[in-house]
């Protein structure tokens, strides 16, 4: 799990939330109204709204609101059934029922090949 948030609001532009995604290297951004979670844009949503023509606006049409979240104290497993059942590769974990990382599939591979790599990852 990354506890390197990167968070945006709704009204803040799709290109300039691509834009930091792009400069963090990570693949979502958390939407945030305050300090609740209202949603997620992944590199999916950003290349759908290229692909439509429409990357003029804002990030809300394009976020996938109110995103599956697990808790902090869930196992990476855990995290992964719901990943794989949902078809994500990204995930929010929530601590205290704030933001507190993003599980990606990255993490999953990583783990899964700590467990048969000689030399790690």
């Amino acid at each position: 799990m990354s506890r390197n948030l990167l968070t945006v609001e709704q009204s803040t532009a799709l290109v300039d939330a691509a834009a930091s995604m792009t400069r963090r290297r990570v693949g979502a951004v958390l939407v945030m109204e305050g300090e609740r979670l209202i949603g997620i844009v992944t590199e999916r949503d950003v290349l759908r709204a290229v692909a439509s023509g429409d990357i003029g606006g804002d990030v809300a049409p394009w976020m996938t609101r109110h995103p599956e979240t697990v808790d902090a104290d869930e196992s990476t497993q855990q995290a992964g059934v719901v990943m794989i059942h949902g078809g994500f590769r990204h995930l929010p974990v929530l601590e205290g029922g704030r933001p507190a990382g993003i599980v990606s599939i990255r993490d999953l591979m990583r783990v899964a090949l700590e467990d048969v790599s000689p030399r790690g990852v």
